[in-house]
């Protein structure tokens, strides 16, 4: 019992401190952002990941389980950041991976809310 109480806490810790790294990071996009006086998608692509990670750490809090949708979602958005981010002098058959790859990840998806729609 004893290791399970440490456990938890320790978790608690560390989720607490990803929240507030997470806060942190997105504090310092926004100076960055406001210091250049532009924003671009990668960079709105970027904020929505922060968001999600803090999604992810509330979920966890509300219900002691991370929806595995969640992750996904993340990634989903990392890759298409990455997308955008290699511009058009990338090599093509990376953006064909990269896309295939988020192909499979929204069909997992699909295929998890379709899965928990019939339970």
């Amino acid at each position: 019992m004893l290791v399970k109480n440490a456990i938890d806490v320790l978790e608690k810790v560390f989720l607490i401190t990803i929240a507030a790294f997470t806060v942190v990071a997105m504090a310092q996009e926004v100076i960055v952002l406001i210091s250049h006086a532009r924003v671009q998608l990668k960079d709105l692509l970027l904020m929505f990941i922060y968001a999600e990670v803090l999604a992810m750490v509330g979920a966890f809090y509300s219900s002691h389980r991370i929806p595995i949708t969640i992750p996904l979602f993340i990634a989903i958005t990392a890759l298409s950041r990455l997308i955008i981010l290699q511009g058009k002098e990338g090599d093509p058959s990376i953006l064909l991976y990269e896309s295939g790859a988020i192909l499979l990840i929204s069909i997992a998806c699909w295929i998890i809310v379709r899965v928990r729609e019939r339970e």
